[in-house]
């Protein structure tokens, strides 16, 4: 592999990671969404209802949405209409989806991460707060999530990039590094059953 190829995949790798890491790191939002939902159902039947189980589960889940997105980019997760695209060549799609990244994608993400930036700054600025509840939760940490993932997103997207321009110059799309969960999957669909012995 000439080196210039080396430091694109090694490029793409690095990036690849962060995005794996920022993802399952956020998937742990999960439990205590979980632990605030199954706490305000259990208060709710027992006593009354919290003043606060709402607001956190909308944040929560909103920074878990929000927050994963690099992840669900370097899945390959996002909604995609592939009846035609799945029939050409890799080079071609290659081209394709490198046009759509420059023209589309590119400058959509930097205008949303500029916009979101200067939204979550003036958030907390003015140490704002919700006005949907009597708890009235500082909101903050959920606007600030919001840039954050952006650039996370618009790193991942370089590096999707960075493949189109690898299956461009090679003809093949680079491999995906495959996830625990894929590999212990594969191994589980290729044991034998307990009774072939």
């Amino acid at each position: 592999m000439p080196e210039e190829q080396g430091a694109l995949v090694r490029t793409i790798r690095v990036i690849d990671r962060i995005s794996l890491w920022s993802g399952r790191a956020v998937a742990w939002l999960v439990l205590p969404l979980i632990g605030v939902m199954s706490y305000e159902i259990a208060v709710r039947y027992l006593m009354r209802p919290t003043l606060w189980a709402f607001d956190l589960s909308y944040m929560l889940y909103g920074a878990m949405f929000i927050l994963g997105s690099a992840y669900t980019l370097y899945r390959g997760s996002h909604v995609r209409t592939d009846f035609l695209y799945q029939n050409w060549r890799v080079k071609t799609q290659a081209a394709v989806d490198a046009a759509c990244y420059l023209l589309l994608f590119f400058p959509g993400i930097a205008i949303f991460l500029w916009i979101s930036s200067d939204f979550a700054w003036r958030s907390w600025l003015q140490n704002e707060r919700s006005a949907a509840s009597s708890w009235m939760p500082v909101i903050y940490p959920l606007k600030a999530a919001l840039p954050v993932a952006t650039a996370l997103l618009l790193l991942q997207g370089f590096a999707e990039f960075l493949k189109c321009i690898y299956a461009l110059r090679t003809g093949i799309w680079l491999a995906k590094q495959r996830s625990l969960e894929e590999v212990i999957s594969e191994d589980l669909q290729e044991m034998p059953p307990k009774d072939a012995a």
